[in-house]
């Protein structure tokens, strides 16, 4: 699947997604965004890093490493996977392509969606996306 497919299911299986974008973990850059709403450049700027922040920060990389030590997981895999933020009015999902650990789907939805349809959904994206 494509970064454009990638992004398409996204905001059509979602439901009630709003945006939908790729970032790259490596570089820290967004390889795709496609929203309902216009934002300003400065957001659409500072959402690639703050996804990496997120995931791979220096608090956040600490803590997986002192998770994998305590269950003697010696694997060099990342061990946060996915994580859901609510805002006001959204929900905000995140999750590692499952195959590729560099890359992390971003999906928003209104806020009165479906938690579980919307974890559903967009998990099964990260998980068959190749990439």
């Amino acid at each position: 699947m494509s970064i454009e497919n990638t992004i398409r299911s996204a905001m059509t299986d979602v439901p009630k997604a709003v945006a939908a974008g790729l970032v790259d973990m490596g570089s820290g850059m967004m390889l795709n965004i496609k929203t309902v709403d216009s934002h300003p450049q400065a957001v659409l700027d500072i959402l690639a890093p703050a996804t990496k922040e997120m995931f791979e920060g220096d608090m956040v990389t600490t803590i997986e490493n002192l998770f994998k030590k305590g269950r003697g997981v010696e694997s060099a895999e990342h061990y946060f996977q996915e994580i859901l933020v609510a805002s006001t009015n959204l929900w905000h999902y995140f999750g590692r392509l499952k195959s590729n650990q560099q890359v992390v789907l971003c999906v928003v939805c209104r806020a009165d969606v479906n938690l579980g349809m919307l974890v559903m959904k967009a998990r099964n994206i990260a998980h068959t996306a190749t990439i």
